[in-house]
C-alpha cells in the first residue's frame, strides 16, 4: 500500500471513529450520562469503513474519547509509520516549538504560520514525518461521503461546534455549509446553544446569499425549535432532521469543524490563560477573528474533493445560477416567533406576563399569536383558524422582550487580555490584519451593508 493510500485509510478510519463518539464526546454529558450513552453505542453494530459490520467495546470507546480530547482527529488515527528526519535541525526545531506550543496544531498549520513568518516552510509531509517522530504528530481528516449536491444553494448543512470556555462560559459556533461548494455561508459564535442564537447566525445569510432548496441539520435543540421550522416553511425550505445516531451526509460539515478546530480554534487562548497562540476575552473577538480567517483562509484553500477553493467554486455556481431571494419583509416575518394561546372570555390574551386586547369575536377561540420576540410591546399578528384576524393590542406590559433574545443582546464581559505568546507569533492577529489591508484596498464592503446583527 503507497503512501497516500495509507494515509487515506488512516482519515477515514479517523473520521468513522469520531462519528460513532461525537455525541458521547460532548464535555457537557454527565459521567452518569456519559456512561449510558457508550454502554448503548457499544451493545450496538456498526457499518464499518469497509462495509461490513463492527461492534467496539466500551473500554475502546473510552480510550477513543479520552485521545479525541487530548489531540483531536489525530488521537483517533491509527499509529503510522516513523519515518526519518531529512530536514535541517534548526528549521524543524522551529516547526516542533510552534507544534509544542499549541499541541493541537497539524502540520498544514504550522506550515502556514512558518510561511506567513519567513515566506517558506518544509513541506507538509516533512513536517508530518518529524512530528511522529517526536510523537507529536495530528493529521486533518478528509470526508469522503459519495452525495453531493449538483448546484449552490440546493442544500445547506447546519450544525453547532461546541467551542472554547470564555469567562467561565462555554461557546458554540452556529454554521451552515453549502454542501456543493463547500462555502460556509452561516457562522457566528455565541455563549448559548439556543434558537435565538441559531436565528441571529441564519438570517443574515439568508439575506446575503439567498433562499436554499433545502436545510440539512441534526437533532439539537435549537435546531428542533418550532421557530426554526417556521422560518423554512415561510421560505419555502425544505428542513431535514437526521436521523438519531445516524450521520448519514454530515461528513462535509463534520469535516469543516475539523478544520476549525484544527486551523482556528488551535490558535486560540481563551482569557488568556496560557500565554500562547491568539489572546481572546470576549464572543465579540472571537467572531471578528474567525470571521477574518473564514474568508482569508478557508474559503482561500483548495478542497481536496472539489479541486478548487470554497469561494471559486461559489463563484462559479453563482454564475450559472442566482439564488433565490425574498424581499426583506417577508424575511423579517419569517423570522417573527409564535405561540398559541386561547383568548378569554374578556377578549384578552396572555404572552410572557403581558396582557393584550383582542377582537371580542375571538374570545375563548384558540389563535396563533405571531411576533417580535425583541419587542413585544408591538401589537401581534393573530392567526385564526389558518387566516389572519387582527392584531393584539397591549394593555399591560411587564416584558419588553422574550427571555432568550434579552441574553442573546446582552453585552458580553470584556476580560484582561493574556500575556504575548512566547514565540511572539499571534496567527490569527496577523490574519485579521491581512484582512483589514485586503478590505481597506477595495474600498467600501457592500457585503456588509446587507447584513445586520439585530434581527429585530
Amino acid at each position: 500500500m503507497d503512501r497516500v493510500s495509507r494515509r487515506e485509510r488512516a482519515e477515514r478510519q479517523a473520521l468513522w471513529r469520531y462519528q460513532l463518539i461525537r455525541e458521547a464526546a460532548d464535555e457537557s454529558l454527565t459521567a452518569k450520562q456519559r456512561g449510558r450513552l457508550v454502554r448503548e453505542i457499544a451493545s450496538r453494530s456498526h457499518p464499518g469503513t469497509d462495509g461490513g459490520a463492527v461492534t467496539v467495546s466500551r473500554e475502546t470507546l473510552d480510550r477513543w474519547i479520552s485521545a479525541w480530547r487530548k489531540n483531536g482527529f489525530a488521537g483517533l488515527e491509527p499509529k503510522g509509520r516513523v519515518s526519518a528526519r531529512r530536514t535541517p535541525a534548526d528549521v524543524l526545531g522551529l516547526a516542533v516549538q510552534l507544534k509544542k506550543e499549541r499541541p493541537g496544531r497539524t502540520a498544514a498549520q504550522v506550515r502556514r504560520i512558518m510561511v506567513r513568518m519567513a515566506g517558506d516552510a518544509p513541506s507538509e509531509s516533512t513536517l508530518l514525518r518529524e512530528f511522529r517522530r517526536q510523537n507529536l504528530a495530528s493529521v486533518p481528516v478528509t470526508s469522503h461521503g459519495r452525495f453531493e449536491a449538483d448546484f449552490v444553494n440546493e442544500l445547506w448543512v447546519g450544525d453547532a461546534l461546541h467551542g472554547p470556555m470564555l469567562g467561565g462560559r462555554k461557546t458554540y459556533l452556529f454554521a451552515f455549509l453549502d454542501d456543493c461548494a463547500r462555502y460556509c455561508t452561516a457562522a457566528r459564535w455565541a455563549l448559548s446553544e439556543d434558537s435565538a442564537r441559531l436565528g441571529i447566525a441564519l438570517r443574515p445569510a439568508l439575506s446575503a446569499w439567498g433562499i436554499p432548496c433545502q436545510i440539512y441539520v441534526d437533532n439539537g435543540s435549537a435546531f428542533k425549535d418550532e421557530q426554526l421550522s417556521r422560518v423554512c416553511a415561510r421560505l419555502g425550505i425544505r428542513l431535514i432532521h437526521s436521523r438519531p445516531l445516524k450521520p448519514q451526509g454530515r461528513g462535509k460539515i463534520e469535516r469543516f469543524f475539523a478544520t476549525v478546530t484544527s486551523q482556528f480554534l488551535v490558535e486560540v487562548d481563551p482569557d488568556g490563560r496560557a500565554g500562547t497562540g491568539t489572546p481572546v476575552t470576549c464572543v465579540s473577538e472571537l467572531n471578528d477573528l474567525f470571521k477574518a480567517w473564514l474568508e482569508t483562509c478557508y474559503h482561500q484553500q483548495i478542497n481536496d474533493t472539489t479541486g478548487m477553493t470554497p469561494q471559486d467554486r461559489w463563484n462559479q455556481g453563482w454564475a450559472r445560477e442566482r439564488p433565490r431571494r425574498v424581499e426583506a419583509e417577508r424575511l423579517a416575518e419569517a423570522f417573527l416567533w409564535s405561540q398559541t394561546r386561547v383568548v378569554t372570555a374578556q377578549a384578552t390574551v396572555q404572552l410572557f406576563s403581558n396582557v393584550y386586547d383582542v377582537d371580542p369575536a375571538l374570545a375563548r377561540k384558540k389563535v396563533e399569536l405571531v411576533y417580535d420576540p425583541y419587542d413585544l410591546t408591538r401589537p401581534l399578528n393573530i392567526i385564526a383558524d389558518g387566516r389572519p384576524a387582527g392584531v393584539a393590542r397591549p394593555q399591560t406590559i411587564t416584558r419588553h422582550v422574550h427571555k432568550k433574545t434579552e441574553a442573546a443582546r446582552r453585552d458580553e464581559p470584556t476580560l484582561n487580555p493574556g500575556d504575548t505568546p512566547a514565540t511572539g507569533v499571534d496567527y490569527l492577529k496577523l490574519i485579521h490584519q491581512a484582512r483589514q489591508q485586503e478590505l481597506a484596498s477595495q474600498g467600501l464592503d457592500y457585503a456588509a451593508l446587507t447584513r445586520t446583527d439585530n434581527p429585530s
